[in-house]
């Protein structure tokens, strides 16, 4: 028999960076919230303690801050004929569990969005024609413009601590010859710190894009390039280019999280509560769910415990938002077949692709040393940049060299032929390791009918519910973008003198391969939009069949981005929560008629 707590005011289901900012921003406008986390309690000590903090072996070996496999994980699948399998090694993506969720071990890179990727489908059909895009190609618009969006990206830079250099500030120019991107969108204001020191690395980028006509830029990064306090009153210190950023909680309080930038501020927040360990199995709905009334969860024991609330809001890692609502009823499951339902349907991933050059012993670039988001990139090939008409793909990517920091386990580039091990692989480590640069196609992946997300009939996880399955493979339209994509990154990297380029494009018939890590950017599933049949939430990520539920983070995103997906996570759920606060809260109900 399950406990039931005492009814609060909001809970909240995950606490990243989406479950931050709802919980600062509720308790402003006066309401009693509870966060559950189902990972276990994090913060800078002693996660982020020094040394213990840089062990490549715990952290990104042993992957100690992301997703217990053991008890819940995914089962994927290439096509809708095959068995889905569980994924059971951390590879391909890395969830994050725990305080911060993936904001403590993310990388930092904190970009905004092109504003042309919020009306993607739109824009592609007025400049190209509809049948440019492809059959079973499901993109579709945000329902929210980038003006919108504008002044919630500002809010987010400021409690984030972004460093980075603006090139219009209110239709100024500011940023011409100092590091701005001539394809940025107008901004507000400028970034709160000043972009930070360009690595050899990126420089040899930069020197090599500008001799090829392109126009590299300083990449915004969530690494602050000098001491900084927030909007909250939290503070930051000096990012010294430890190189350990992406899978690691830094002990320099330099890199954004959560557990930096806003659960200082809610510690002294009566009005809050977090409790960790804590597993939501579902949220509870009345008998016609049409209105939640909290959610059952297991404690750190594995009791079962419901909690009451008048306002639920699922913020957890993109996955897990989806299989909570399929799980719960909320929203009707997506059906790849007749093309309805909304829950599942429109998942996407990143189509990156990358290249490593290598020099001789005259070349020297240190890849030991970085910071995530530090970087030098390019746009002239990202969102709609260039004339796609030729080229019959949808999408674009940014290009960069951001040196995050190759570690000395599984950051050892050598030239293809190499041993696996012995004395040949060991001196070509040491002929290559500190003569390498690495560069990235980060390329949009776009949203297809047969890449969808549903509950999977074979597997269970750890509590007896059904595992979430991934139905996804590469698309035609992936592997032209990757095609033409490498090929304009590998004219950058000819250009700075290499003695050898390794890697390629994926090629027609590369399948999804879950061995390899392609980031941890998962989109969709219970996307936003403006027709409640093709869109699982609203424009203010108000669920349209439960209106007291909001679901913010990637799961909202119609398709991928070029960009990281964190700033636009961000300034989506700061959006949404001052429409709760200003609006919901005074007529609680649906704040768009379907």
């Amino acid at each position: 028999m399950a406990n039931e707590m005492k009814k609060t005011d909001v809970v909240i289901v995950g606490f990243g960076w989406a479950g931050a900012i709802m919980a600062k921003e509720l308790t402003e406008a006066g309401l009693n919230v509870v966060a559950l986390e189902r990972g276990p309690h994090r913060d800078t000590y002693p996660d982020g303690a020094y040394p213990q903090s840089i062990d490549e072996l715990t952290y990104n070996v042993r992957k100690k801050l992301f997703q217990d496999l053991s008890k819940s994980t995914v089962t994927v699948r290439h096509n809708a004929s095959q068995t889905a399998l569980p994924y059971r090694q951390l590879n391909a993506f890395l969830p994050g569990t725990g305080t911060g969720g993936a904001g403590l071990h993310w990388s930092g890179c904190h970009f905004r969005v092109d504003p042309v990727e919020l009306r993607l489908r739109s824009h592609y059909e007025e400049r190209y024609g509809k049948d440019f895009i492809p059959e079973g190609m499901t993109i579709q618009d945000f329902g929210v413009s980038y003006d919108e969006l504008e002044p919630f990206f500002d809010k987010a830079e400021k409690v984030f601590g972004t460093s980075g250099t603006a090139w219009t500030v209110n239709g100024k120019v500011v940023g011409k010859g100092k590091g701005g991107n001539p394809y940025a969108a107008d901004r507000s204001d400028n970034f709160p710190l000043k972009a930070q020191e360009r690595t050899y690395s990126a420089q040899l980028f930069a020197a090599a894009s500008e001799s090829v006509g392109y126009h590299p830029y300083d990449m915004p990064s969530a690494n602050t390039s000098g001491p900084y306090t927030n909007t909250y009153g939290a503070q930051m210190g000096p990012c010294n280019f430890c190189g350990y950023c992406s899978g690691y909680a830094c002990y320099m309080y330099s890199k954004a999280s959560p557990n930096v930038n806003i659960l200082p501020a809610l510690r002294q927040e009566p009005k809050f509560e977090l409790r960790n360990d804590s597993y939501v199995l579902r949220v509870n709905l009345t008998d016609d769910k049409k209105k939640a009334t909290g959610v059952t969860y297991l404690d750190a024991s594995g009791r079962e415990q419901v909690q009451p609330a008048d306002l639920v809001i699922l913020s957890a890692f993109q996955f897990h938002n989806v299989h909570l609502m399929l799980l719960s009823g909320i929203g009707k499951p997506y059906n790849p077949i007749t093309n309805e339902g909304v829950v599942g349907r429109n998942f996407a991933y990143q189509n990156i692709s990358t290249l490593k050059a290598l020099f001789d012993k005259n070349t020297t670039t240190n890849p030991f040393i970085g910071a995530g988001g530090a970087g030098v990139a390019i746009d002239d090939f990202n969102a709609d940049n260039f004339d796609h008409g030729p080229y019959g793909f949808v999408g674009g990517s940014p290009m960069w060299v951001n040196q995050a920091g190759t570690k000395p386990v599984s950051g050892l580039p050598t030239p293809p032929g190499t041993p696996a091990w012995g004395s040949e692989w060991k001196a070509a480590v040491a002929e290559t390791y500190t003569h390498h640069v690495s560069m990235d196609a980060h390329g949009a992946h776009q949203s297809y009918r047969v890449n969808y997300l549903d509950l999977d009939p074979n597997y269970k996880d750890a509590y007896g519910q059904p595992l979430l399955r991934m139905t996804f493979d590469w698309q035609d339209n992936d592997i032209k973008m990757s095609e033409f994509m490498v090929s304009k990154m590998h004219n950058i990297a000819k250009a700075m003198n290499p003695k050898l380029i390794m890697g390629g494009p994926k090629t027609p018939g590369t399948h999804f391969d879950t061995t390899v890590y392609q980031t941890t950017h998962m989109n969709g599933g219970a996307i936003m939009g403006e027709d409640p049949k093709t869109s699982a939430i609203n424009r203010y990520l108000q669920s349209w069949d439960v209106p007291n539920v909001f679901v913010p983070g990637a799961s909202a995103f119609p398709q991928g981005l070029g960009y990281n997906p964190t700033g636009l996570v961000a300034a989506l759920t700061y959006w949404s929560a001052k429409t709760i606060r200003e609006v919901y809260l005074k007529n609680p109900g649906p704040l768009v008629q379907a």
